[in-house]
């Protein structure tokens, strides 16, 4: 009985080692620098007259000092568009889905009702031209590849502070085998909390950030909501990655995430 519960023990004690290794980052990019101390707003600063991912929630974001999030997605004919969902209905009213959009017809998608339509990934980062930093998130559907590759291309030349991230991990690994100069984040939440229809594994790999060790992320996005978590003792205590939150609603819940050293991403409020 002893030799089994010391089998037991030796087993739990390397299982539980392999976990904290799989947890592990890459840290110390000099670029990590230039996007602290920042406060970013949530595709944009946003409101009913000016949507979200607008040009408009851009230009209010940038003359209100604040960085950006925003979402962008692979176009029909390769270029980049930003908006958040791959379906245009919850944002444009119309039906289809971005991916089968040319950049000629962003145009004719207009957001929220009002006179704003999709804009280009080119035209936002014309817009910021280094002015302040952009986190930038991929929405990959069936394109990983050519989404990512696409996205870094796009970055050629630009000059001022930015980052990728992405919930799929593929983009990330991407991003580390193929792109290492570029910070790069894993998003991620309590996948058993949300609506998320992934593999169970794949859910609870991905709320403990067990596949690090594929994408060695610069910083881990963590939902607010589930952002205490051991995982995350292990991943910014222990191994000292960066961490940034979303999405911030109050200023208490900002006050509450600066203070524990989270890059803040804000929405419905001007912290």
């Amino acid at each position: 009985m002893n030799q089994i519960i010391k089998g037991m023990f030796a087993g739990a004690v390397t299982l539980g080692g392999l976990y904290v290794l799989s947890t592990q980052g890459r840290t110390g990019h000099p670029g990590l620098a230039a996007l602290k101390g920042w406060r970013y707003a949530h595709r944009g600063l946003h409101d009913a007259e000016k949507p979200e991912n607008s040009m408009a929630a851009f230009r209010a974001a940038l003359e209100n000092g604040y960085g950006i999030e925003l979402d962008i997605h692979l176009l029909k004919d390769g270029n980049l568009a930003v908006i958040h969902d791959t379906d245009l209905k919850r944002t444009t009213g119309r039906e289809g889905k971005i991916t089968d959009l040319t950049t000629r017809e962003l145009g004719s998608c207009h957001l929220g009702g009002t006179g704003e339509t999709i804009p280009t990934f080119r035209q936002v980062l014309e817009l910021f031209a280094g002015k302040a930093p952009l986190i930038i998130e991929l929405k990959a559907d069936d394109n990983v590849e050519a989404l990512v590759d696409t996205a870094v291309k796009a970055m050629e030349g630009y000059d001022g502070p930015y980052c990728m991230e992405s919930f799929d991990p593929r983009c990330v690994h991407l991003l580390r085998k193929k792109y290492p100069h570029i910070i790069r984040g894993q998003l991620t939440e309590d996948y058993f909390a949300s609506e998320s229809k992934l593999p169970l594994p794949l859910k609870w790999a991905l709320k403990h950030q067990a596949l690090n060790f594929l994408t060695l992320p610069d910083f881990v996005a963590y939902k607010n909501r589930d952002r205490k978590t051991f995982s995350n003792l292990l991943v910014r205590s222990f191994w000292g990655v960066a961490g940034v939150t979303w999405t911030l609603k109050t200023q208490e819940e900002f006050d509450e995430a600066v203070q524990d050293g989270w890059i803040p991403i804000f929405e419905d409020f001007r912290p």
